[in-house]
């Protein structure tokens, strides 16, 4: 029988968080598993490996002893607890658990997942006025279709922008639609040869597809459709079914606010069916990858557990990150010399680096 847990889930100032764990702790709390799997110590004895994780970051975790005991308890996705320590190990902090149980009772999902700073419904309201500027009468009465469906509006005012890397919280969406559309007026104030309304509306919609893509509970997961379809796809079919309410929508301006969605990922290797192919969806597909990235950026630097002036090696952008001053004396530290010869190694020529 599965053990399960009988701690009381009201969280108090005594909460220990991932970000705030040091050496030597004695960690007592529930936690997401990510990432389970097993291995063999020298004298071939299995030991179990995982990362704990909740809204503030995760940590590598280990259980060394009573493995075929504990390993049937909890699988990657569920919510434990568990009571152990955390230690050190080749310079980096991970939590040795003597013991755990999984927590059937679902508790508060802000333990699991962060939130964005922004009030969603002061964001929601800016957003709408932003749309209401829009001044194409076909335009307007699109949205006015989305935004009177008040399950998508519901679903969409909490959910995640992303699994991972920039806005994967609560209201993420929400808030980078909104910074997308406020980017997209600012782009028209300097270019204004661009259409306005068509990059606002379309600054809307480009995301709308993660709503039904991304599931939301105690962690940020993929829903059947997302994996089998994604974003992009879905996306277009939630435009074409509130488009054939519409008997009079232009099918011109209809191909090019379908051509924004499919074409705001930019390149074919970046999973976008079509690459832009009109200024609009150039400047959308710019705009989205300068808040994504740059929001993803920021989070990873803040979060970054390591000491010291440099972050951990980032895999997407394929560099390190300064976090700190720069040194004046020019002397670098031990760990700062291994850092750049391994970093010249990942790379076959220096301009790489950029």
């Amino acid at each position: 029988m599965i053990e399960t847990s009988r701690m009381d889930f009201k969280e108090d100032m005594k909460r220990l968080w991932i970000k705030d764990l040091k050496e030597n702790d004695n960690v007592k709390g529930i936690y997401l598993v990510r990432k389970k799997k097993q291995g063999l110590k020298k004298d071939h004895s299995p030991f179990l490996s995982f990362t704990l994780a909740d809204k503030t970051g995760q940590m590598d975790a280990r259980i060394w002893d009573m493995v075929e005991e504990y390993s049937p308890l909890f699988d990657e996705g569920d919510i434990v607890e568990i009571d152990g320590t955390v230690v050190r190990y080749n310079n980096q902090l991970q939590i040795r658990v003597n013991r755990i149980s999984r927590v059937d009772r679902i508790p508060d999902i802000g333990i699991f997942l962060e939130r964005s700073e922004h009030d969603p419904d002061d964001m929601m309201k800016e957003l709408r006025g932003l749309l209401k500027s829009i001044e194409n009468m076909n335009l307007k009465k699109l949205l006015d279709l989305f935004f009177m469906d008040h399950d998508f509006i519901s679903r969409f005012k909490m959910a995640p922008a992303a699994k991972a890397f920039h806005h994967a919280y609560i209201a993420g969406l929400l808030e980078h639609t909104l910074w997308i559309c406020k980017l997209a007026k600012e782009l028209t104030v300097l270019y204004p040869e661009l259409d306005r309304d068509l990059l606002l509306c379309g600054a809307f919609l480009h995301d709308i597809g993660k709503v039904p893509e991304l599931d939301l509970q105690h962690r940020i997961d993929y829903t059947d459709s997302g994996r089998l379809m994604g974003h992009i796809v879905l996306g277009v079919e939630m435009l074409n079914e509130k488009l054939s309410r519409l008997k009079d929508f232009p099918q011109e301006l209809a191909i090019k606010l379908k051509h924004l969605i499919l074409a705001h990922h930019g390149e074919y290797e970046f999973g976008s069916p079509r690459r832009p192919k009109i200024p609009e969806a150039l400047a959308l597909h710019i705009i989205d990858d300068l808040d994504a990235k740059l929001k993803g950026l920021i989070s990873f630097v803040e979060k970054d557990p390591q000491e010291g002036s440099w972050t951990e090696f980032n895999r997407i952008f394929e560099r390190y990150f300064l976090k700190g001053a720069i040194r004046s004396n020019g002397v670098l530290n031990e760990r700062a010399n291994s850092s750049d010869i391994e970093q010249e190694s990942l790379f076959s020529f220096p301009d790489n680096e950029g």
